[in-house]
C-alpha cells in the first residue's frame, strides 16, 4: 500500500486493475451485499427519437447517451459492488473508502441528471401549464425566467456543469441553480428541467459556441415532463408541510 498513491489505490480497488488486491480478511468473511450496493441499476434507452430534435444531431445525442450517460451507470455499478466487498475489510485505509465514496456519489449525480436531461428533451419548446404560471409569477414573466436560464448555462460555456431549474422545497420557491458537476445541488430541491453544460453535450455539433448549443436545448424542452414533475413536487412539499 505504501508504493501505491492514493489515486492508484481508489483505482485499483474499485475497478479490478493489477497490483492491490482485498485483503484476505474481507475475502474470508464475504457476505450478501446489502441492497444499497447491489450494483443492478439498468441503463435507460433515449425516450425521444434522436433523429428528430432541433439543432441537435443524432450523432450528438447517441454519443452523449452511450458514452457519458451509460458509462455513468456503469461506472456506478462498478463503484457499488466495490463498496459491498469493502464492507468487511478491517485492515482497509479510511480515505481508501471515503474516495470511493465520493465516486459514489459523483456517478450518482450524473445519473440521475443525465436521466433528467434526456427526459426533458424531446418536445416542442413551448412552455404551458401551471408550470408555466408559475415562472410568470416567479420571475415576472417566461421571457425573464428564460433569460436568466440562459445566462446561468452560459456562465458554464466552455467548462462543465448544469443548470437546473429546480422547486425548493425549503421555501417552496422555484430557482435556477448553478451547478459545476454533479454533486453540486441544492439541498431540499427537486429538479425540474436540466440542462447539460459539460462539452461532450455540444462539442461536437456546436464546438466552443456553448450559447448556440443553449438555444437549440430549449426549442426542444419536453415541457410535458417538466410539468408532471412541477406537480409531484407540489405534491412532495404539500405532504412535508401536513
Amino acid at each position: 500500500m505504501n508504493n501505491l498513491s492514493r489515486r492508484e489505490a481508489l483505482e485499483t480497488l474499485a475497478f479490478g486493475g493489477a497490483g492491490l488486491a482485498l485483503s484476505s480478511n474481507a475475502l474470508a468473511q464475504t457476505v450478501a451485499a446489502p441492497k444499497v450496493f447491489a450494483g443492478q441499476h439498468q441503463i435507460k434507452p433515449l425516450p425521444f427519437d434522436a433523429a428528430k430534435l432541433k439543432g441537435i444531431s443524432e450523432k450528438l445525442l447517441r454519443s452523449h447517451w452511450e458514452n457519458n450517460y451509460s458509462g455513468a451507470v456503469r461506472a456506478l455499478n462498478a463503484v457499488e459492488q466495490r463498496l459491498a466487498a469493502m464492507l468487511n475489510d478491517k485492515d482497509l485505509p479510511p480515505y481508501v473508502y471515503g474516495d470511493l465514496k465520493r465516486e459514489e456519489l459523483v456517478r450518482t449525480g450524473s445519473v440521475v441528471l443525465h436521466e433528467h436531461y434526456f427526459a426533458n428533451l424531446g418536445g416542442d419548446g413551448k412552455a404551458g401549464g401551471e408550470v408555466l404560471d408559475a415562472l410568470k409569477q416567479a420571475w415576472g414573466g417566461y421571457e425573464t425566467w428564460e433569460a436568466e436560464f440562459k445566462k446561468t448555462g452560459n456562465a458554464l460555456g466552455g467548462g462543465s456543469g448544469w443548470v437546473i431549474l429546480a422547486f425548493n422545497l425549503h421555501t417552496s420557491e422555484l430557482h435556477n441553480y448553478w451547478a459545476w458537476d454533479h454533486q453540486h445541488n441544492a439541498p431540499m430541491s427537486l429538479p425540474l428541467l436540466a440542462l447539460d453544460m459539460y462539452e461532450h453535450a455540444y462539442q461536437m455539433d456546436y464546438g466552443a459556441a456553448a450559447a448556440k448549443y443553449i438555444d437549440a436545448f430549449m426549442l426542444n424542452v419536453n415541457w410535458e415532463e417538466v410539468e408532471r414533475r412541477f406537480k409531484n413536487a407540489k405534491k412532495v412539499a404539500a405532504a412535508l408541510k401536513g
